[in-house]
Order: C-alpha cells, then structure tokens, then sequence
C-alpha cells in the first residue's frame, strides 16, 4: 500500500497481518496519534473459557495497550441471552443468568494474562454490557433506537443472507442481536469515550451498524477494524484441533497440551503464526519463519514457547518444553503429560485397550481407536501394540501406562 500509517498501534496491525479492514484508516490513525483512543472488543460468555480462535483478538488488544492506547473488554452479559446468530447455522442454546456469571469469572482469567487493568490513563476495563441492556425499557428502546434500523438493509447483511439462503430458521430473538450490539458500541461511546470497535471479519456488519448508530443519534465519529479469520495452511479453521477446541484456561486444557498444538503447527504457518501471536521481532519471526527441514522444528518450539509463556507464565512453558523433550527424545514419561484417571470400579471386570485409547482423547471412537491400532498407528509404553482388543485389568494400570498416537500426541493411564 503507498500511504503509510504514523500510529504505531495502526503500523503493528497491518506490517505483522492482523488487519482485514477499516471504516475510515487515515481518520483513525489520526485520532490515534492525537491521544489516547479506548478501543473494545466484545466476547460472549458461551462457555467457561475463551479458546485459541480468540486469541488473535486478544493480541490486539495488548498492543493496542503497549502502544499507549485503552482497550476495553466487554463482557456479554446481555447479549448473550440473546446469541450472536452470524454464520451460524442453528440458534445457540440459551443459558441462564447463573451460567453466564460463572463463565465471565472464566473469561476473566485469561484476559488479566494480556492485559494491565491498573489506573495509568491507558489501564484497560473490563465491563458488562449487562448494565445498560438489562434495564432497557422496550417500547422506549423501540422508538428511540430501533426507527434507525431498515430491515431491508439488515437482510442484506452477509451473516443474516446466508442464513436465509439456506431456508434455516432465524428468531425474532436473534434478529435484534445486532441492534443490541450497535447499541453497545453507541453506550460505551457515551459513557466511555470509545473510538473504536475491533473484532473479527464476521463481525463487519454488526460494527458498522453501530457506527452508523452512533453517528445518527450522538452525531460522533467513531470506527471498526476487523481481523483476518484464521485459518492454518491446511485449510482448517483455526483453533481446533483433533481432540476438540483449544481451551485458553489451564483447568480444561493443560499448559503442556496448549504447548504442544502450537508446536504441531505445520512447517508453513510458523512466521505467520510468530507475528500474529508472539512478540518477537518482525524480522526474527521472518528469519524463523524461512527455516527448512529439521531447523523449522526448532521454529516450532519458539512459537510453543513464547505463547505458552504468554498465556501460562514462563514456568508453565519451561515445564512443558521439559516434559516433551522427554518424550520425544528419551521416551521418558513427563509429569505434564494429559492423564486419564480411571477407578477401580471404571476399570471393573476389565477395559479394552480401544477404549483406552477413547478415553485419553487419542481417538474420537472406538471404530477410529481399533483402525489406529489394527493400523501400527499406536504405542504402549513405547512399544507397537496392534492387538485393539487387549485387556487391562486394574493391576496391569497400578504403574502408570503411556499411550502414543504417533510421534507427537501421548496420554497417560493410571488408577486414580
């Protein structure tokens, strides 16, 4: 691109592959460089923990912070008993007021890795949009914020359309998602000052709905930057891997494997992955990212190791390193290593070593577990076993028993 941003917040996004778009680049980045500018981000609280799919957005929100600017994390409170139907192809079930405490105090925990919420001009806030939606008088939110939308033009929006396309069920309920969104973006401006929406690609509609809002009733200038759906070089979306999502929260995924599904990353995501998730220097993620052969596994245990110590501390990643070292190179047991405990009465007259295989998560069913096996694909205590149908009483698991699909995934069994 010829014209060049002078905000450094602006300059990270587009030189390390963070932004997608923005509503309005040259007015933004001259606010940018005029003062402190709030920015948020929105996160419903669907489930307990965020997963390795918001982490992109959360970086954001830390350089957002490092190069002197407010983030603000909005927690969805409200709109969460409502669904965010974008992209979706069914209404997401909907959970009660209990649930959703219980899953921002899980959010929350994450967020104060990347994040400083001290009192210095630029400390981020973390706020409920709970506290303006849950009071809402409906006829007076009708009149004076719902005359703004045109329904032709929300049918038009490329996350209804599809939906529609597919003659799939779209809810009232779900329908009045992106007005209550605008709405967020129109309070946060009021109430806070905020300049800025940030979110994912999907989310385009839904921003400039608010910026269009706010513009109509507060008259205020304000703006939307989008980031980049990840997905890895393979084609898949990103943050799932084989056993499922890729939980941020260290009580539903442990650091070890958070670890190590950023060192199975393939060969052509490492530079890629280094800029958008680490804080190493463009030119160092460049120079790691070109390696070949052998050497780009080292690359891969740089990326394992700066993000794990973003995420869990640099213990956390040290330990994890350790424990798979161990593994790969002495075939070694590692005190970090996913473990299935089973009790007597589970293990009863006997458990199959397919079912073994189940349990720890290497398999999806027992018809992929016994194809592993029958296949060559597995190792018991680093040794092939390829009879699916091996039994295991509870004295065979008294020490514990290490399971390895392939080189790179492992789960130990042990009587708990």
């Amino acid at each position: 691109m010829s014209w060049h941003p002078k905000s450094d917040f602006l300059s990270i996004m587009i030189e390390r592959g963070y932004m997608a778009d923005c509503t309005d680049l040259q007015a933004l980045d001259q606010a940018l460089i005029s003062g402190v500018v709030p920015a948020y981000i929105g996160y419903d609280a669907t489930a307990a923990s965020l997963h390795v799919g918001h982490l992109l957005n959360i970086m954001m929100l830390r350089w957002l912070q490092k190069t002197g600017h407010k983030p603000i994390t909005l927690m969805g409170g409200g709109t969460t008993k409502v669904g965010d139907p974008s992209f979706r192809s069914e209404e997401r079930p909907l959970l009660d007021n209990a649930a959703i405490d219980r899953n921002i105090d899980g959010l929350k925990q994450v967020f104060a890795r990347y994040l400083d919420y001290g009192d210095a001009p630029n400390g981020a806030l973390m706020l409920n949009n709970a506290e303006w939606l849950d009071g809402l008088n409906y006829l007076e939110f009708l009149r004076d914020i719902g005359r703004h939308f045109s329904v032709n033009r929300m049918l038009s929006f490329e996350s209804v359309k599809s939906r529609l396309d597919r003659e799939q069920s779209l809810s009232f309920l779900e329908f009045n998602y992106m007005i209550l969104q605008a709405y967020d973006f129109l309070e946060l401006n009021r109430r806070y000052g905020c300049l800025l929406q940030m979110g994912g690609s999907d989310q385009w509609g839904n921003i400039v709905n608010g910026i269009d809002l706010t513009r109509r009733v507060a008259d205020n200038q304000i703006f939307g930057l989008t980031s980049h759906l990840l997905s890895t070089s393979d084609g898949k979306k990103m943050g799932k891997s084989a056993n499922g999502a890729v939980w941020l929260n260290g009580d539903m995924l442990s650091p070890y494997e958070f670890w190590q599904f950023w060192r199975n990353s393939t060969d052509a995501d490492v530079g890629r992955f280094l800029k958008l998730y680490t804080e190493l220097p463009l030119d160092e993620c460049e120079r790691i990212g070109a390696l070949q052969g052998s050497e780009i596994n080292e690359g891969k245990i740089i990326l394992a190791r700066e993000v794990t110590t973003l995420l869990h501390g640099a213990k956390a990643a040290a330990a994890a390193e350790a424990t798979a070292r161990e593994v790969f190179e002495k075939g070694g047991i590692g005190d970090d290593l996913p473990t299935l405990a089973l009790s007597a009465d589970e293990v009863g007259e006997g458990i199959s070593l397919a079912q073994l295989v189940v349990r720890s998560g290497l398999a999806k069913s027992g018809k992929d577990a016994k194809r592993l096996i029958t296949e060559g694909g597995l190792k018991l205590n680093d040794a092939a076993e390829t009879d699916a149908g091996r039994m295991f009483a509870a004295g065979d698991l008294a020490e514990p028993v290490k399971l390895s699909a392939g080189k790179k995934r492992h789960a130990l069994v042990t009587l708990g």
